[in-house]
């Protein structure tokens, strides 16, 4: 990796890019303080070059990839902060008191809830829904930070319903995919849609018949060209803020609206359910 700016490299390798390079620098000059938060396929989208160009720009730049990269774009907007100003995460910076940072954190959460909620296609949230009411089996797929939000998901559905599954490892959630039948439904977890592990559970649940529900950040990715509904999560990550409460807590939003829903349209199943399960651990408590 390139230990000069990656702003200041950009311009002075510019007169050696080729014609859709110089489009990518230039969209990426104009807009640094958003390249962070795109994934490869929003900026070939908004630069009108191919996903294999950006990638040979990130190469030629000296970088291993697109991720890489984005990590050097925040550490040269962190650069181009004084050491008061320094910032830790999207707003919170190094001088501010701990009321400033916690109304700070507060408002990023709330902040990341509301996009959210505009970001709901209710259409396709209700066809979702119906899809799980039907399905024998839900099954709750994710990697890294998101199998955490996936367990979570699959932890609340199991209080209701006994058609909820998942399983941790990656090798093993493959081959669970693969065996899903047109019955099922698998709910796969990736904020970027690119994580490759999660990107091949969903083609796999796909072609084995599933129907397959992706939470994600970018409509536009690699693994939602497998799915067959896409919610959408309204919360910006930087690379150097991996698996963020803000982008969580955004998640679980939706799968609780999908949770409520659900048993809302299985009222008296689930609600048989729920006091079933909560008498089975009532013995745990004190």
């Amino acid at each position: 990796m390139s230990s000069m700016d990656v702003f200041s490299n950009i311009s002075t390798l510019f007169n050696s890019f080729t014609k859709s390079e110089k489009r990518v620098a230039e969209y990426i000059l104009q807009n640094r303080s958003q390249i962070m938060y795109m994934s490869i396929t929003e900026l070939s989208e908004k630069s009108s070059v191919g996903e294999s160009s950006i990638f040979r720009f990130c190469k030629g730049l000296g970088y291993t990839g697109y991720q890489e990269f984005k990590i050097a774009v925040a550490q040269s907007l962190s650069g181009e902060n004084s050491d008061a100003t320094y910032t830790i995460g999207t707003e919170i910076l190094l001088n501010d008191s701990l009321e400033e940072m916690a109304s700070k954190v507060k408002m990023t959460n709330i902040s990341a809830l509301d996009e959210t909620e505009k970001l709901l296609d209710y259409g396709v949230l209700a066809d979702a829904v119906e899809k799980m009411v039907e399905a024998e089996k839900i099954r709750f797929f994710g990697i890294g930070s998101s199998l955490i939000t996936a367990m979570e998901g699959h932890n609340k559905f199991l209080r209701i319903t006994n058609k909820a599954e998942l399983t941790v490892d990656s090798h093993l959630q493959a081959m669970s995919a693969a065996l899903m039948t047109e019955k099922e439904v698998a709910i796969v977890i990736s904020y970027s849609g690119q994580t490759k592990d999660s990107i091949e559970v969903a083609k796999m649940a796909k072609a084995s018949g599933a129907y397959v529900i992706a939470i994600t950040r970018f409509h536009k990715s690699p693994m939602t060209a497998f799915a067959d509904a896409t919610l959408l999560c309204g919360a910006n990550e930087g690379p150097l803020q991996g698996g963020s409460l803000s982008a969580k807590i955004a998640q679980l939003y939706l799968l609780d609206v999908l949770y409520f829903e659900y048993f809302k349209k299985t009222y008296e199943v689930s609600k048989a359910n729920k006091e079933r399960t909560a008498k089975a651990v009532a013995d745990k408590l004190l």
